[in-house]
């Protein structure tokens, strides 16, 4: 039997660009905001993990999003995110979405 060789389907690189003005991103007001708040809700009591606080709260919509602008495919959105496949599940399995 002859194997014929199927391309690959390839995506294009996503393309985004970064203003170059001193205007805020929307995003990073929305977290420089959630943690000034944050930080006025403590009431004189110390912060601490603030790091993984604020990775959790982002990780788990950035998971969920790309998963549902890929349709699931794992080797999609493992690409999308810029990560591995295996890393992509252990995140999924954190978050419980898989």
């Amino acid at each position: 039997m002859i194997m014929e060789a199927i391309p690959a389907h390839k995506e294009p690189p996503a393309k985004f660009t970064v203003a170059k003005s001193k205007q805020t991103e929307p995003l990073q007001e929305c977290v420089r905001d959630a943690l000034n708040s944050y930080f006025r809700q403590l009431d004189g009591y110390t912060a601490t993990d603030i790091y993984q606080m604020v990775i959790t709260e982002v990780e788990r919509p950035l998971f969920e999003t790309v998963m549902q602008h890929t349709e699931g495919n794992q080797t999609r959105a493992a690409r999308v995110l810029g990560i591995s496949r295996s890393t992509l599940r252990k995140k999924l399995a954190l978050y419980h979405l898989s």
